[in-house]
């Protein structure tokens, strides 16, 4: 290990060659490669970490580079753990990268998670931080919480040392038309660097030592107001018997309605001529074309309603299934012995199935 290019946070007196060892036998998996995995990335390689695993099966899109400020335009529609990688490569020769091109699913978290120490979840979705949760809690991995929601940050860790767990939270997953309309929530460019550092930070805090980690306190950080509060959060001791996972994990939506796997929706386009909405926004479909649908963005499909033939089956796609859902609820008032289907998982499973 070269210490002289760590000289500057061995000095620190707390931390000392002792703390950079540490970082150097340690292996941390990121989960997610975009606005909150990438300064987690950045950072945990530049200071040392001997071991980097890096889940996404997401790939670049333009809308993407505003905050994901390790690509650039010439890597538009490549996979984002492979650009990921080249440039953590190029940051730090010394760090051993493991990439994993796929999202996380009840399939292969416990093998891919039980590999490392520590687990960063850097995804942005209800689904996957109940997953992580439930993999380390079975695996005994601390595993450090991130999240966004409009101009405001989260931040806590989770199971460290037998202390409260995201569940202790966040008990029951929400349903999925209790979510906001992930097309209208965005997010302010600086905002995930600034709440990845901290969950970079939380990371060395919990491999070094130093200081008191955020197990069992909820940070939240104001990033219009530039305040912090913190919240108390308190174990619920029934919530560490899981043994095994679900089988899935996707959210429920109050209203039941139809619906079609990914792998079938595939099957059936490949023999088909099928009518499928696609309700993302045009900017989505340049970014991520899918040639076989008809686009009718979400916040216009009751003024273009009657480009739909109700006569037949309707199929609503969009990114990860939670607009394709909206859209349901919003037409079958309107039309009540229409079939109407949601393809389950959007695009995100349908480009999972295809990797």
């Amino acid at each position: 290990m070269d210490f002289s290019r760590y000289n500057r946070q061995i000095i620190l007196k707390e931390f000392g060659i002792k703390g950079q060892k540490k970082l150097n036998m340690s292996k941390v998996l990121v989960i997610g490669a975009g606005g909150l995995g990438i300064p987690v990335l950045q950072y945990l390689n530049s200071m040392g970490i001997g071991t980097i695993g890096v889940v996404d099966g997401d790939h670049i899109v333009e809308s993407n580079l505003h905050r994901q400020v390790i690509y650039n335009e010439n890597q538009l529609g490549q996979q984002k753990v492979f650009a990921a990688s080249d440039f953590l490569k190029n940051q730090n020769r010394n760090t051993t990268i493991k990439t994993f091109n796929c999202y996380l699913n009840p399939k292969n978290a416990l093998e891919i998670i039980k590999h490392f120490d520590i687990i960063i979840d850097a995804s942005d979705n209800f689904a996957t931080r109940y997953l992580v949760n439930d993999s380390c809690v079975i695996l005994n991995k601390p595993f450090i919480y991130g999240a966004l929601h409009g101009f405001e940050g989260q931040v806590s860790v989770f199971n460290y040392k037998n202390g409260p767990t995201y569940r202790c939270l966040f008990p029951i997953p929400p349903t999925e038309d209790e979510i906001p309309n992930c097309n209208t929530q965005g997010v302010l460019g600086v905002l995930p660097g600034i709440v990845g550092n901290f969950q970079a930070l939380e990371c060395i805090k919990v491999i070094t030592g130093i200081k008191k980690v955020l197990s069992g306190t909820l940070l939240i950080y104001d990033a219009l107001s530039q305040e912090f509060h913190r919240f108390e959060v308190l174990k619920d001791s029934n919530i560490n018997e899981i043994k095994v996972l679900q089988k899935n994990y996707e959210l429920k939506c109050k209203t039941t309605f139809r619906s079609i796997s990914s792998r079938n929706i595939t099957k059936l386009i490949t023999s088909n001529s099928i009518q499928i909405i696609d309700v993302r926004t045009p900017e989505e479909c340049i970014d991520y074309p899918f040639n076989q649908a008809l686009n009718i963005p979400l916040n216009a499909l009751e003024k273009r309603i009657k480009e739909i033939n109700f006569n037949e089956n309707v199929y609503f796609l969009c990114s990860s299934g939670i607009r394709s859902k909206k859209a349901i609820l919003i037409l079958e008032k309107r039309h009540k012995t229409a079939k109407l289907i949601d393809i389950s998982g959007g695009l995100k499973a349908i480009s999972n199935n295809a990797s």
